[in-house]
């Protein structure tokens, strides 16, 4: 019985591990998108990053992989771009499960504006701004609070991300075009 409590202790451990690489990978890979857009907007780096963990499920979700959506954004009555529909949480006058409309995007870059611009200039979402952009805690629930999803523990889920991955350390990552500022004074001093 105690080998079989330690095996399922291992497989539950590697799952764990695996999910964890997947994550950084994928942190790795776009951090410098949530970082700019934080700049660019003033939506906190960390939050823009663990949206898009858990929206796209680490990069893996068919939303993400088959529509660069990596934030779960529907199309809304005025969207006009490209669409990828995809069942989700909306129900017919039967209360069947249909199929949802979802926002398409070229590329991967092009789904994290748009997620910034989304909440930049959405109604619901400008008491959010009033936020510091450092407090990850007050913007998570803020999320929550303003509709961005019905799942009751979202603001928690996102609190986790941020926590497990210290993304909170990308709110405060100096502004990347000041870098490059500061690159093209010593090369032209040079």
């Amino acid at each position: 019985m105690s080998n079989m409590i330690i095996y399922l202790l291992f497989a539950f451990m590697a799952v764990d591990n695996s999910a964890d690489i997947e994550a950084h990978d994928y942190i790795e890979k776009y951090k410098d998108f949530a970082v700019i857009e934080m700049y660019r907007t003033g939506i906190p780096a960390s939050i823009t990053m663990a949206q898009a963990l858990h929206e796209s499920n680490k990069g893996k979700s068919d939303l993400a992989t088959k529509a660069n959506n990596h934030f779960g954004i529907k199309c809304k009555k005025y969207w006009s771009g490209p669409t990828y529909f995809h069942k989700d949480d909306d129900l017919d006058d039967a209360g069947v499960l249909i199929e949802s409309c979802f926002r398409a995007y070229d590329t991967v870059h092009d789904s994290y504006i748009d997620h910034s611009n989304f909440l930049k200039f959405t109604f619901n979402y400008q008491n959010l701004f009033e936020i510091d952009k450092r407090d990850y805690k007050s913007w998570a629930h803020g999320l929550k609070r303003s509709g961005y999803a019905t799942d009751p523990r979202y603001a928690e889920k996102l609190i986790s991300f941020i926590e497990r991955y210290n993304l909170n350390e990308l709110d405060y990552i100096e502004n990347p075009f000041n870098q490059l500022k500061k690159l093209k004074t010593i090369s032209t001093k040079g």
